[in-house]
């Protein structure tokens, strides 16, 4: 029997079977706007064979006015439907199914051009939308029918329509966005109007024998948004308007509350889909932060769900289903919910690709074919860069031992997963853990290498990681003063606590120091009470009215660094203002352009523009950098012998293990 019988259970549509319940979601990748469709095939296909059940694409613009961005891809011309048939072909070639997402940004497209119910200016855009008239709004429901039915002219299985998020269709249907008092505002019968009339005729326009997803806003998350009631009805109407299935979206784009962050706790918005199931006589779609086929079979088992969206997951591994099903579920590669690589990379107008994985959009351009010649490899760490060549070069064909000096493997990333919210970190561990095992890895753990043990091997890989850098302050005897690594060791820090250097590592290290008790990541009342996050039955957009609400802070922090900007402004695209709010709601002095002039038993003296002053502090944490271990690579180029150097052994950037798995997998697909 099945360990997952939910999952791997069949879901009949009535024209066509899907044959198991797990969708790969919406992501929008980049792919399209390149031009090379052979990549972009290639992407869907290797998924497509991997087992999901139905792909959908990221969003394809209706018309120039709808796309993200200038230059957003579409079906516009013949050829555009040329294009996007190498890609249909390809995922049925593969046994797969797939669906286009029409997606329409409203106020939300980055471009002067831009249209909405009123002429709201989004605060994620810089440009304020014109407001449509009536000809205006027929012109957009006659573009979103056509792209429709230039999918199906494209071999596409279905499409979505993005009424969620945020985007064209979910502005007209919340007051938030729509302020007008004709048939298209006013009365929430008016404002749902425009979604219902899309599903109606673009369900006229493709027949009955194709799917047609609606993607529906269940909690919006801003003020003004959607009552619980008035989603049920919203549902309701789009089902008798022709939909197969509804999809879940959560949040708007422009809601300070996290949704798929990693600190977001698993499944966490599950239980609203699972409200609205019963409501509807369509399957309806779960989403946001399941990554595992536990979670997911725990999701369709409770009856939350007919079908669970996994998105980044399947960039994580694209033969999620597949290993799941054949028992090999301990080496589907994580998603940790880090958006690095893919959420901030598209929000930077950047490829998608994936920390864990980093072939995810790149299949035709990295590949681990068996080795012409098969070498020794002797590998030094195993931190990400590490492992990561380690089993990359044994799955080729390579023989290859891997030397760590500590008791265990993971290296920095054994810090990472002490910081509340970051404790998907304990998967990838265990991930890699498991791959060393089943890629036959020699692997020797407490045992240093040195020159003479790494002359043997035809081929020697320094992935010695990093040393925190020593920024050299005067410093009073009886002073405090610990490293990261102390603290997030497990190092004691008094009541009061300065933490030095505002990277990624010190919004870390001052998370982790504000927190006790249970993580709210594995408390989702918790998590709820602390973002201010309600029941939209209760509390229009699932806002609650007294805002968020933390648990008090451990001890008092300060942040503080010598750059003279805004705190955590280089932290990751779409996740540093979750970082920032957090430590704002610990109530954490966050401070710039302070030169440091002596640490005191006191706390540390600092010069500021206002002059000189005492930070007083129990203790001073020093975040303030790294540098490259190198001392085994120096070794080794003096003995005459030339090793790879890579990682934070190369490179010395904060915890990158974005750079550092990405090159060890390249370097891995070289040897």
């Amino acid at each position: 029997m099945s360990q997952y019988p939910n999952l791997l259970a069949p879901l009949d549509l009535g024209h066509v079977v899907l044959p198991n319940r797990a969708l790969m979601g919406s992501m929008h990748t980049g792919l399209e706007e390149t031009g090379d469709w052979n990549r972009v095939a290639e992407f869907y296909a290797t998924r497509a064979r991997g087992g999901v059940a139905l792909m959908v694409t990221g969003g394809m613009a209706p018309n120039r006015e709808g796309g993200v961005f200038p230059g957003a891809a579409g079906l516009y011309t013949p050829q555009d439907i040329a294009n996007h048939r190498i890609v249909t072909d390809r995922v049925h070639d593969g046994g797969g199914r797939i669906a286009m997402q029409i997606l329409h940004a409203g106020r939300y497209a980055y471009g002067k051009d831009c249209v909405s119910a009123s002429a709201i200016k989004s605060p994620i855009s810089p440009f304020p939308p014109r407001e449509l008239d009536e000809a205006g709004i027929e012109k957009q429901i006659a573009d979103i029918v056509t792209a429709a039915s230039r999918a199906r002219e494209a071999g596409y299985d279905g499409v979505e329509v993005m009424g969620s998020e945020g985007y064209f269709l979910n502005q007209f249907i919340v007051r938030h966005t729509n302020r007008r008092e004709d048939r298209w505002g006013g009365a929430f019968e008016n404002r749902i109007r425009l979604p219902v009339e899309v599903v109606r005729r673009v369900r006229q326009a493709v027949g009955q024998d194709f799917i047609l997803i609606y993607r529906i806003s269940l909690i919006d998350l801003v003020p003004d948004g959607s009552t619980w009631p008035e989603v049920v009805q919203l549902a309701k109407a789009i089902e008798g308007a022709g939909a197969s299935m509804l999809n879940t979206g959560i949040g708007w784009h422009e809601a300070r509350v996290p949704t798929i962050a990693t600190s977001v706790p698993r499944r966490a918005f599950a239980w609203l889909t699972g409200r609205l199931r019963p409501e509807v006589g369509i399957p309806v779609i779960t989403s946001n932060r399941i990554n595992t086929p536990e979670v997911a079979e725990s999701v369709l088992a409770e009856g939350c769900a007919d079908m669970v969206s996994m998105a980044r997951p399947f960039l994580a591994d694209p033969d999620f289903v597949a290993k799941a099903a054949s028992g090999r579920a301990r080496q589907i590669a994580p998603c940790i919910a880090c958006n690095q690589a893919c959420l901030d990379h598209t929000f930077s107008g950047r490829l998608t690709s994936c920390l864990v994985n980093p072939r995810a959009c790149s299949e035709t351009e990295l590949d681990y074919p068996p080795a012409a010649k098969p070498k020794t490899v002797a590998v030094v760490g195993a931190g990400p860069a590490g492992m990561m060549t380690a089993i990359t070069a044994a799955q080729r064909g390579h023989k290859v031992t891997l030397f760590e000096a500590a008791p265990q493997v993971g290296g920095q990333l054994n810090l990472a997963r002490q910081v509340p919210g970051k404790e998907e970190f304990h998967g990838l561990i265990d991930w890699f853990a498991t791959m060393l095992d089943t890629s036959g890895v020699d692997l020797r753990l407490n045992t240093p290498a040195t020159v003479e043990t790494l002359k043997p091997f035809d081929e020697v890989v320094i992935a010695t990681g990093v040393t925190p850098r020593d920024p050299a302050i005067p410093t009073d005897p009886g002073a405090h003063v610990l490293g990261y690594v102390d603290v997030l060791q497990g190092a004691p820090v008094g009541p009061r606590a300065v933490v030095i250097g505002a990277g990624g590592i010190g919004f870390d290290v001052a998370e982790y120091l504000v927190h006790q008790g249970t993580s709210p990541t594995e408390d989702l009342p918790l998590w709820q009470r602390e973002w201010g996050v309600a029941d939209p039955a209760e509390a229009r957009g699932g806002l609650a009215p007294e805002g968020p609400h933390p648990e008090p802070p451990a001890r008092k922090v300060t942040l503080i660094q010598r750059k003279a900007e805004k705190p955590g402004r280089h932290l990751g695209k779409t996740t540093g203002w979750i970082h920032r709010a957090s430590l704002q709601m610990k109530q954490v002095d966050m401070r710039g352009g302070m030169t440091y002039r002596r640490i005191t038993p006191e706390g540390i003296e600092v010069d500021t523009a206002q002059g000189p002053e005492l930070l007083a502090a129990d203790t001073i944490v020093l975040c303030t950098g790294q540098e490259p271990r190198r001392d085994l690579a120096d070794a080794l180029i003096a003995a005459g012998i030339t090793p790879h150097v890579i990682g934070g052994a190369n490179v010395a950037a904060e915890l990158d293990a974005k750079r550092a798995i990405d090159q060890a997998a390249r370097l891995a697909a070289s040897l």
